[in-house]
């Protein structure tokens, strides 16, 4: 009997918030605020980021109110958005932490390919900042050409684009680096041409 009302005061809750009544609002957040901030913990092992993610998520929820569907209950509604909310965080954090590796890559790579053959500390120089400044797609492409020497079928194949977007994109790469490095052009070539050895 007690649970059965239980989930009846539940129902209730969920049917208050919907119907944008402030008072079951605070009494949905007091009671999941302290458990979804631990829960969100596991995933993100930040306290602050966590609170910050449940604090979202209970904003969002009363903004949209009256769009949310709650399937089973508010309860498993309210554990799987801030999951999914931390996985999202957790997803960007990654993709973040790898652009930045390929970029501190991408130095290194220009460095030794340039500091071998003697260019010059200048043009070295001018050679990674043109390469950081290609379009991101681009900049992808060339790299994984001119430094991981991979073939353009290898690239197409590991970014899921066609050989013919590779070459569109190695050729944009080398047109943009062309213009940005022209008053050191004839260095430029003989970088570019140990670089497709």
């Amino acid at each position: 009997m007690q649970i059965a009302e239980q989930e009846r005061d539940t129902r209730q809750l969920e049917h208050d918030l919907i119907t944008g009544d402030v008072n079951a609002f605070e009494m949905i957040f007091k009671s999941y605020y302290p458990i979804l901030c631990n829960y969100a913990y596991t995933y993100l092992k930040d306290k602050e980021e966590a609170e910050e993610i449940v604090q979202n998520v209970f904003l969002t929820v009363w903004e949209k109110r009256s769009q949310i569907s709650i399937q089973s209950s508010l309860k498993s509604y309210l554990y799987q958005t801030v999951r999914n909310t931390c996985l999202n965080v957790i997803k960007h954090e990654k993709v973040k932490r790898k652009h930045q590796e390929e970029t501190l890559a991408i130095k290194e790579r220009a460095y030794e390919a340039v500091s071998d053959r003697v260019i010059g500390k200048e043009l070295e120089e001018k050679i990674a900042l043109a390469i950081q400044s290609l379009p991101e797609q681009c900049r992808i492409v060339f790299t994984m050409s001119r430094f991981e020497e991979l073939k353009y079928a290898e690239i197409a194949s590991e970014l899921n684009i066609s050989v013919k977007t590779v070459e569109n994109q190695i050729g944009k790469a080398l047109k943009i680096m062309r213009e940005q490095l022209k008053e050191y052009l004839p260095l430029v070539l003989i970088f570019f041409q140990f670089l497709m050895l």
